[in-house]
């Protein structure tokens, strides 16, 4: 088996265009990282919100801070950002 040149491996035309098309997705891959790890620590926070929540009487999920997080992420990035803070909400809820 051989191996990809740039060029193949981007879809690229050009030898320019694909080393400029690497060099984005390098970017893309560690900004990738970095929001895995802000989820990540989104994460362990809200699961010290619920445990002071839960262990106070309260309840595990608060629908109104929810609607808040939701329409931030609507305001911040259109239609599609409701979707993206739904996921993010998923990933949070539940986690004690």
């Amino acid at each position: 088996m051989t191996a990809k040149t740039i060029t193949e491996q981007t879809g690229a035309r050009t030898d320019e265009a694909a080393t400029l098309i690497g060099g984005a997705r390098e970017r893309i891959d560690a900004l990738d990282d970095r929001i895995i790890g802000l989820i990540q620590e989104r994460m362990a926070v809200s699961a010290v919100i619920q445990e002071a929540r839960i262990s106070s009487g309260g309840r595990r999920v608060n629908l109104t801070r929810e609607m808040e997080v939701l329409g931030h992420y609507r305001d911040a990035l259109g239609k599609p950002g409701t979707a993206l803070a739904m996921m993010m909400l998923e990933l949070c809820r539940g986690r004690i």
